[in-house]
């Protein structure tokens, strides 16, 4: 049997599944052939800045190269030929609305000659958000917060952001006048459908305006004036919509994913393997609300009855509906403080940790968890229920210093959790 810690093994198989989606890794084997003309490199998402070294340090020197990418604050690398621009994330703010400005110019300058490579990743939603005309950034803002309270899933949220902003749902590849495209991708999100991720600006979309107003007032969200102004308009056809499935301007435009939740997951699997610990990948798409996945995570340990190790593996992005006053936290130390509740008395541990390094909003990735979770909770006074009840789960975990703290890790294949059970 295994002698390694398991906290010190659960960290282990993150940093593993991280690493195996790091762009520095995935990307140079994707890179094409320098085109006849010149290449122009754009893109945005949390990966954008360390996408946008590694084809910058394997692009032929004597090849034109130029380009600007997007990203998270505190996320930037340095790049000799293409700028990185940082900016704000979840919300969208000034800078940018400008870099994707920019980027819209630039790529309407390109000709047939020409290649507009596209650099992609989780993220990008926000980064590359340039309001459509008669939405202002502030409206923009609003409806993207009122949809992260209430619980929407990213197909959700995209559906609306897609109809909002001016790169997002294919109108990148409508503006690259004729160029060839190619999108390097790093999903972050179910499914790894091109049109999901970062709202998709060089893929078809199949959603309209319309179905962009059924999502508002699915969550009880009532627009601001120039949303609904905009919104409405569309349906009725006298703004156009986003291009669709077969529009003429995707004939030179391919959407490649060059990583995703599976391959870190299956990394994360050898990872235990190699340890002598049997790993059982139970889904890289697991959605729904945190404390469910919680629920029948735990449901399925006790069933087990283990007693030889096992880490059971899982991917995926799920969701947390906020209550008007709440606490701190994301959706993974959400999952692990209401998993911790329904383990209790179980030898287990587990670890859920956002690839990105960011656990919702906060400076923390993630959390751990052990049998002792809720007694050392208790020995200090904390109850594991209340802060449950107020969304706090990352005061919860600062409190019996359990964060897990990575800092940017410059990619995003979406959520890792692990569960060890069976051991001593």
């Amino acid at each position: 049997m295994p002698a390694t810690n398991p906290r010190e093994l659960l960290l282990g198989s993150f940093r593993t599944a991280v690493a195996a989606a790091d762009p520095a890794l995935v990307l140079p084997p994707h890179l094409p052939a320098p085109p006849r003309g010149r290449t122009l490199v754009v893109g945005g998402g949390k990966a954008a800045a360390s996408m946008a070294a590694a084809v910058d340090a394997h692009w032929p020197g004597v090849a034109p190269l130029s380009g600007l990418v997007v990203t998270r604050y505190q996320h930037g690398l340095p790049t000799r030929r293409i700028d990185v621009v940082e900016a704000s994330h979840p919300l969208p703010d000034g800078r940018g609305e400008a870099a994707a400005l920019r980027m819209l110019d630039m790529a309407s300058q390109l000709g047939p000659d020409d290649l507009l490579l596209v650099l992609i990743s989780g993220g990008g939603s926000s980064l590359l958000a340039a309001p459509v005309e008669g939405v202002t950034l502030k409206e923009l803002r609003q409806v993207t917060k009122a949809l992260l309270s209430a619980g929407a899933t990213i197909h959700d949220i995209n559906t609306v952001r897609k109809h909002l902003t001016r790169l997002s749902g294919g109108r990148l590849a409508q503006a690259m006048n004729g160029a060839q495209g190619l999108a390097l991708i790093v999903s972050d999100v179910v499914g790894d459908d091109p049109t999901h991720i970062a709202s998709g600006p060089c893929a078809p979309d199949p959603s309209t305006c319309a179905d962009a107003l059924e999502r508002l007032q699915r969550f009880r969200i009532a627009p601001p004036a120039g949303v609904r102004q905009h919104l409405e308009s569309c349906s009725g056809g006298a703004i156009a919509d986003t291009p669709k499935p077969g529009d003429s301007c995707f004939a030179r435009m391919e959407n490649r994913i060059i990583a995703n939740a599976h391959g870190s997951l299956l990394a994360a699997v050898h990872y235990f393997e190699q340890r002598g610990i049997e790993a059982l990948l139970l889904s890289g798409c697991v959605s729904g609300d945190a404390q469910a996945v919680a629920h029948q995570h735990a449901a399925l340990v006790r069933a087990l009855s283990r007693r030889q190790p096992l880490a059971l593996i899982s991917g995926g992005e799920t969701t947390v509906t906020l209550r008007p006053q709440h606490g701190r936290g994301g959706r993974n130390a959400e999952y692990l403080l209401a998993l911790a509740l329904a383990l209790s008395g179980m030898p287990a541990w587990a670890i859920a940790c956002d690839t990105d390094g960011i656990d919702g909003s906060e400076d923390n990735a993630g959390a751990i968890i052990g049998p002792d979770t809720l007694s050392r909770a208790s020995e200090r006074g904390l109850s594991a229920v209340d802060f449950l009840a107020g969304h706090d789960s990352h005061g919860f975990f600062s409190a019996l210093g359990d964060l897990v703290v990575t800092g940017p890790t410059r990619t995003n294949v979406n959520d890792y959790r692990a569960l060890l059970v069976g051991l001593d």
